[in-house]
């Protein structure tokens, strides 16, 4: 019998880069022989001088910090602190230099801060990318408030004068825009705001979604593209993989580490652009995918928290990974509709990456048949053979969630309630389940004790209602079963009669015609 097609939606294919999230390093033997060398000889020398820095610029940001009311926070430094930036670049640029970035490839020339205030700098791979910070003249950042409470660098963060962001305030991102825009239309009086708008760490294979808090002010910005090309990548931290630790540790067992940054020309937003921060954002994202040669994704920050949550139930963590900006965007589901859905897929799967046919068929209390075959495979939209997480979400949303309407409940419970009784019986349960599934009066009861929630023997519709609204999987593949059923009456007369079609049950019983 051939499959059902479902239309698919063009919005929704896997996109280009499965996982921006991870990364991996591979050392081959000589990379070996090299880190043990360095271990001993260079990398203490280079820690050494490193902490050395670090101890001494720590005293000139914290004297060039002191003694500011909080009305002196929320201007630009001047005079004698704002001068202290010379010696803090110049030592800041030192430390990457000891820690093997020996010189910079330089591409395009950076505007000036009337010419452009804020820098959009992508793809945002490791917090190794601060040293850009230095090369465009000690920009300030947006940056986690977390950062400028560390000892010794948080000084440091602070004399950068941050617009500090919570991720844990509610507030913060409407601040957080506002102190940003602040800034942006000061004529060049603050220092330029170098921006990261991915918001989080990737192996920069990919640019994932911008997020669009840089680009409210609606001023000109420059787009600075951050490349790394080196050999075996040390540089890059993301949640599946090194920890920051081994990162420092490797870097600074390289004899040299390359990193090229290039400044395109000035993006200057048009009307549109002015008056929607998301399309602007969108198309600087576009104009440096181009020129960095990777695609873009939908891959957001809320992807990262839905892999820690799948890490916190002991799944594999690339299990929430469903590119969230465009299934948010397409189905309506915000983080916790997701989170309570991975909670669901979980259960099903039994702690694996994917749902089984054999699996999908036990939550659904039904044996596998013709009819739960061609439900499964409307879910399996890559034809893999298995569900993953996000053909699940896809599939409920445009599958099983648009069937479990009131009419189509409404035509199911008729179907089953054979004499108009306005209760459905096991007995006329199970002929139906039979015809439909090939279900056996076991499983049968089962389901029927599931529905019959007050336990009177009977299925009313309210339970019957309720029960397809908690698993809107049945209305689907209740649908799907009718599917079947007309095709198989238009290909041959004669299979009304049948075991698909609205034939005698096991029991003996004429299932009505609808």
């Amino acid at each position: 019998m051939s499959r059902i097609r479902l239309p698919r939606q063009k919005s929704l294919i896997m996109p280009e880069v499965k996982n921006p999230f991870v990364h991996k390093i591979h050392l081959t033997w000589l990379d070996k022989i090299r880190i043990a060398l360095m271990t001993v000889t260079v990398f203490p020398i280079r820690v050494i001088l490193i902490v050395l820095l670090l101890l001494l610029a720590w005293p000139l940001a914290a004297v060039a910090i002191a003694c500011r009311n909080q009305e002196g926070k929320k201007e630009p430094m001047a005079g004698w602190r704002r001068a202290m930036r010379v010696p803090l670049r110049f030592m800041g640029r030192t430390m990457f230099f000891i820690f093997g970035f020996h010189w910079v490839r330089v591409k395009g020339i950076q505007a000036s801060a009337k010419e452009a205030q804020i820098l959009i700098s992508a793809p945002h791979s490791s917090f190794m990318d601060v040293i850009v910070l230095f090369i465009s003249g000690l920009c300030s950042g947006v940056s986690r408030i977390e950062n400028s409470q560390a000892p010794v660098l948080g000084t440091l963060v602070e004399f950068t004068q941050p617009v500090l962001v919570s991720r844990e305030d509610p507030d913060s991102r409407a601040n957080t825009v506002r102190e940003i825009k602040k800034r942006a239309q000061s004529e060049g009086k603050w220092p330029q705001i170098m921006i990261f708008p991915e918001g989080t760490c990737t192996n920069r294979t990919c640019l994932i979604n911008f997020k669009p808090g840089g680009f409210y002010p609606g001023v000109p910005v420059q787009p600075v593209c951050i490349r790394y090309p080196n050999k075996l990548d040390t540089i890059t931290w993301t949640w599946e993989g090194p920890s920051a630790l081994k990162i420092i540790y490797l870097t600074l067992c390289n004899f040299h580490n390359s990193i090229e940054v290039e400044f395109l020309p000035v993006y200057k937003p048009n009307q549109e652009e002015r008056e929607n921060p998301k399309l602007f954002a969108e198309n600087v994202r576009e104009l440096m995918s181009e020129s960095l040669g990777i695609p873009v994704t939908d891959h957001t920050y809320e992807d990262c928290r839905l892999m820690m949550y799948a890490e916190r139930h002991n799944v594999p963590a690339a299990m929430g990974l469903i590119e969230f900006r465009k299934i948010s965007k397409k189905l309506g589901l915000d983080f916790d509709n997701l989170k309570e859905l991975l909670n669901q897929f979980i259960s099903i799967c039994k702690n694996k990456e994917h749902i089984t046919k054999e699996e999908f068929a036990e939550y659904l209390g039904v044996p596998i048949s013709d009819t739960l075959t061609q439900m499964f495979d409307m879910y399996d939209r890559d034809r893999s053979g298995t569900i993953d997480f996000r053909e699940y979400v896809i599939g409920l949303s445009l599958i099983s969630q648009p069937a479990n309407t009131d009419e189509t409940l409404q035509l199911a419970f008729k179907l089953f309630d054979s004499n108009n009784k306005g209760y459905i019986t096991e007995e006329e349960l199970n002929d139906i389940l039979y015809n439909a599934f090939e279900m056996d009066n076991i499983d049968s009861a089962n389901l029927f004790t599931q529905v019959d929630s007050d336990k009177d023997g009977k299925i009313t519709y309210d339970e019957f209602y309720h029960f397809a609204k908690e698993k809107p999987e049945y209305a689907a593949l209740f649908m799907t079963f009718r599917q079947l059923q007309q095709r198989a009456v238009a290909e041959d007369p004669d299979v009304i009669n049948g075991k698909i079609s609205n034939g005698s049950s096991k029991n003996g019983t004429k299932l009505k015609d609808e």
